[in-house]
């Protein structure tokens, strides 16, 4: 079902809609869990550091504190500017959607790039509130996706606070299309069940190929797709190491053959994870649960529950749904 459409041309949508519903579903996830069954809001039980080569200036270690949070939603503070205000988890605070999604509060100075292998963790283990410090804006960049985050906060443990928790939906299906043949679907839960629920295919030009993924958001889902680094290309990846070294903003790109995949044409030039039936859906985990989830976590009102369908979508296409659902009053206490 495709809804009330809040951006795009319907001709598009309908025929990439088409195209989606004809691919094949290489793995499903569910688990069948309901939501609700963590009534109350949740944060963790003690500060927990973590970190990493950086990911726009690479030869530098960067450091990522978690830290229980008083107030309700997810809070980014630098601590090299002390002077600048807290950075809200929010669509409101969204600067950019270019190549990452970064946030941004008052002064262009105090923003965090790269936020969305963060914050996918904030929907995906139902972490309700949470403060951030970082030493810059350049968070790290694993070699295991968020994985080494998800263990932090294993190590801090999660706990209740006194707060009910609050959950959200869209009134009605809706759906945002982009220009390349893409697009994004809200639908509204079932019932009065809230779950959280993906169906998310790719199609990319290189051995990544057609994928399709379905799953329940659920904590098995949430660790298995936490894994997936981020992709590039083989062109992109020969362009940094040669080229791209006369260009500051891409000779201090911390990539490696570690912590991204990289596919060419025809094969993959370092090895790739997330085997499924001896096809790897790295990419398509990568996109449903470090991408979209995370940009699902840009709703600061609650807990997400109900479907999403996304074919093709990025960044982008994320944010323009997100905006409309607050411009146009979609969302609903639940």
């Amino acid at each position: 079902m495709i809804g009330q459409i809040l951006a795009g041309s319907e001709d598009d949508i309908r025929r990439a809609h088409d195209r989606f519903q004809s691919q094949p579903v290489d793995m499903t996830m569910f688990t069948n869990a309901n939501r609700a069954a963590r009534p109350f809001a949740r944060t963790i039980g003690s500060s927990v550091s973590v970190e990493g080569p950086g990911t726009f200036l690479g030869r530098a270690t960067r450091t990522l504190t978690l830290e229980p949070a008083a107030r309700n939603g997810w809070w980014f503070e630098r601590t090299d500017l002390p002077e600048s205000l807290p950075i809200h988890v929010s669509v409101d605070n969204v600067w950019t959607t270019a190549r990452n999604i970064v946030l941004r509060s008052g002064s262009p100075h105090n923003y965090m790039r790269m936020v969305e292998h963060i914050i996918a963790l904030k929907e995906g283990m139902c972490l309700d509130s949470l403060t951030i410090k970082m030493d810059s804006g350049d968070p790290p960049l694993f070699d295991r996706g968020s994985m080494d985050l998800v263990e932090a906060i294993d190590r801090a443990g999660i706990v209740d606070t006194t707060t009910p928790a609050r959950y959200v939906g869209v009134r009605e299906p809706v759906t945002v299309g982009g220009s390349n043949g893409s697009f994004l679907t809200f639908l509204p839960p079932e019932g009065d069940q809230k779950q959280f629920l993906v169906d998310c295919a790719i199609d990319f030009k290189t051995a990544i190929g057609r994928q399709r993924i379905q799953f329940e958001m659920s904590d098995e889902s949430l660790r298995h797709g936490a894994c997936a680094r981020t992709n590039t290309t083989f062109a992109k990846m020969l362009f940094c190491r040669t080229i791209g070294k006369l260009f500051a903003d891409v000779r201090n790109l911390g990539y490696t053959n570690r912590n991204i995949l990289i596919a060419g044409r025809c094969g993959y030039a370092n090895k790739p994870q997330l085997i499924h039936n001896g096809v790897s859906l790295e990419a398509a985990w990568h996109r449903a649960v470090m991408d979209l989830v995370a940009a699902v976590g840009l709703i600061d009102r609650g807990r997400f529950a109900g479907k999403i369908e996304s074919y093709r979508a990025g960044h982008t296409l994320d944010v323009v749904m997100i905006r409309n659902l607050y411009r146009r009053d979609l969302l609903v206490d639940l």
